[in-house]
């Protein structure tokens, strides 16, 4: 079912245009991820199909009976509102009843004799029955519980910011709609959060919009793509590694198109520097040709951040934590965490929002003093704090005064120094930006100066307190890449599965009531463990306590059962062999397709070699995936003989 249109719809600020003609339509199960580099003007084609600003020109425009949602990013609330309230105000039928059958309840537990109100009670039941909407109160508390939000009944003026933002979603998702909108909703919720709600949007029967940095819950959950680049809209019916594989193809079919134009153009100048003669139709029409061509360049190439800043040598005592213990607002933290960094450490710290994560980083930076215990720093170490919120940044300052701050001249990787200025524009701040007040900058663009900033100090260790949030997704793989690099020590608290698999090998998971693990290998491999001693418990008839397992039920202690049943397993000589060799066949894989990777730039001018090395790289790619299937294949087995060996006892 069509349920909106855009059409040729363009917006500007000043004069930078955000975009220009965009035009798409909306069907029922539509679930699109809108990406861009920040500052591309994502958050604001979203309010401009919601209607929240107007275009500059072209319409939006919605079927009659068609309703749409969207998150706003600074929700409103009533004085005395609660949360469960706020969830249950939207005006269908359903929510009236269930807002009205409450209000009877409280009514009646002050005035329990009270004939009247039993009899309205009677009334309200029946309307609850004829509209099925005895299930809604209790889908509101489990929205809620879900994305953190334990006390359903507290008022929503005492919470934080992120917590007003939660309880907003939780209505927008279960106030119905046909189209709705979300602006960075994995923003400021946990991973198990992120998981439940990717589960919630996946089985949505109604059209979504989002604009998300987190890509295995866009690759999970959109179908459709819509990238934002230069002015321009590119849409591709796909999920997220879909796209990317269509977005290489686009821009190597536009490389060798401007390969061409280029070689013609080179012709048509050789031509003209003869000293034609603009006297015939040829040689005039020859000229023109030379003209148009000239005109035809493709769009400035988007710009990519540069993340070339240098570090401070880091000597062999870095960060040894013993026995650390933290309480605050009576409830424990922290307790008896020790942990020793060493030289490369990269440590993603996870757990439940409010279970101390933050709490441990200001811990580490001295902005915290623990109950007990000791947090020592080595001598050599300095320290770079890449907070969660703008907390520490003027806004009321420009972008080069913040930057001057730190440092008037930047000393890069290499060794070499430049500007201020100079860096600002590796870090995608044109020369018009850089003296612009802080204040009028998107969040992103915010997020990214303050990044800058932390790393113009030439930190050794790292504490990044969800440095996800707000970032674009070309951002974060720069970010990604740098931290590859990175000689020193890195500690990240992150709700983004992806950016912690990418970045970290080791985990430090808030498991509740003070207890902190640590676990080696990143993200899934804890979520992995997790989900095994969550079944096995289960199995056994015990409480499950890990903290980021998903809820396995029969079929999972059927699983564990199972296990302990089967024979016992072996490698064969074939699979001990490969077992031993494949690591070492992947990564030759991968070399030869990034080797592929930098033949393919050379010859951009080259359509046949061109060719030819597409055809190498669609082989060589066949080869990875076949090998990382057996891979697969091998460490499920290697598994599945450890389970069976130690059910065995």
């Amino acid at each position: 079912m069509h349920l909106m249109s855009v059409e040729n719809i363009s917006k500007s600020y000043s004069d930078k245009i955000l975009f220009e003609n965009v035009t798409f339509g909306v069907e029922t199960g539509d679930k699109v991820g809108i990406i861009g580099v920040n500052g591309t003007g994502k958050s604001t084609l979203l309010k401009v199909i919601a209607g929240v600003e107007p275009p500059d020109s072209g319409q939006v425009t919605t079927g009659r009976s068609v309703v749409l949602r969207m998150l706003a990013q600074d929700p409103t609330f009533g004085p005395e509102e609660t949360a469960l309230e706020h969830v249950l105000g939207g005006d269908s039928p359903q929510l009236r009843v269930v807002r009205e059958h409450s209000a009877v309840l409280e009514e009646l537990e002050r005035r329990p004799d009270d004939s009247g109100l039993q009899e309205r009670l009677i009334a309200v039941n029946a309307r609850m029955d004829e509209l099925n909407a005895w299930s809604l109160e209790s889908e509101a508390k489990t929205a809620l519980t879900k994305l953190g939000i334990v006390d359903v009944f507290g008022k929503v003026a005492t919470f934080s910011g992120g917590q007003r933002k939660r309880v907003a979603m939780a209505a927008a998702l279960l106030q119905p709609s046909d189209v709705l909108i979300l602006d960075e909703p994995t923003n400021h919720i946990d991973n198990d959060s992120v998981a439940w709600l990717e589960g919630m949007l996946q089985k949505r029967k109604g059209a979504l919009l989002m604009i998300t940095h987190d890509r295995y819950f866009l690759d999970r959950v959109s179908n459709r793509v819509i990238e934002l680049d230069r002015g321009s809209a590119y849409f591709y019916e796909a999920n997220y590694s879909r796209f990317l594989e269509l977005k290489l193809e686009r821009e190597e079919r536009e490389a060798a198109s401007e390969a061409k134009r280029q070689n013609l153009l080179r012709n048509e100048l050789a031509w003209i520097r003869r000293g034609a003669q603009a006297r015939s139709t040829k040689q005039k029409a020859r000229i023109d040709r030379y003209e148009a061509l000239k005109t035809q360049g493709p769009k400035g190439a988007s710009g990519k951040m540069d993340v070339s800043v240098a570090s401070t040598r880091l000597g062999k005592k870095i960060l040894e934590i013993e026995n650390l213990r933290k309480s605050l607002g009576g409830r424990e933290l922290i307790r008896d965490l020790s942990y020793i960094a060493v030289p490369e450490d990269r440590v993603g710290i996870v757990g439940r929002n409010g279970s101390g994560k933050s709490t441990l980083l200001k811990l580490i930076a001295g902005k915290l003093q623990p109950d007990a215990g000791r947090v020592e720093l080595g001598p050599t170490v300095k320290l770079g704090w890449f907070s969660q919120e703008h907390e520490e940044m003027d806004e009321s300052l420009r972008v080069m005064e913040y930057i001057r701050e730190g440092a008037e001249q930047v000393k890069t990787a290499d060794g070499t120094t430049i500007s201020a200025g100079q860096m600002l524009e590796r870090f995608l701040f044109a020369p018009a930006v850089q003296w612009s007040v802080i204040s009028k900058l998107s969040g992103g663009e915010k997020r990214r100066l303050q990044l800058l900033r932390v790393l113009l100090n030439a930190p050794n260790v790292l504490l990044l307190d969800e440095p996800t949030n707000d970032l674009d997704i070309a951002t974060l793989t720069v970010l990604e890449d740098y931290l590859d690099e990175f000689p020193g020590v890195v500690i990240v608290v992150s709700h983004d599965r992806y950016f912690l698999d990418r970045t970290v090998d080791r985990i430090l998971a808030f498991e509740g009531d003070g207890v902190v693990a640590e676990h080696t290998g990143n993200y899934s491999d804890y979520q992995t463990y997790a989900e095994r001693q969550e079944a096995e418990k289960q199995a056994a008839g015990a409480p499950a306590k890990a903290s980021g397992a998903s809820t396995a039920g029969p079929a999972a202690a059927a699983a564990v059962q199972e296990r302990k049943e089967r024979p016992q397993l072996k490698m064969s000589y074939k699979d001990q062999k490969d077992f031993e060799q494949i690591d070492g066949w992947i990564a030759e894989a991968e070399e030869a397709l990034a080797a592929v990777a930098s033949r393919m730039e050379e010859a951009a001018s080259d359509p046949g070699r061109l060719q030819q090395l597409m055809e190498e790289q669609t082989a060589l790619e066949a080869k990875l995936d076949a090998l990382l299937e057996r891979w697969t294949e091998l460490n499920e087995l290697a598994e599945q003989i450890a389970a069976n060996k130690s059910a065995r006892g």
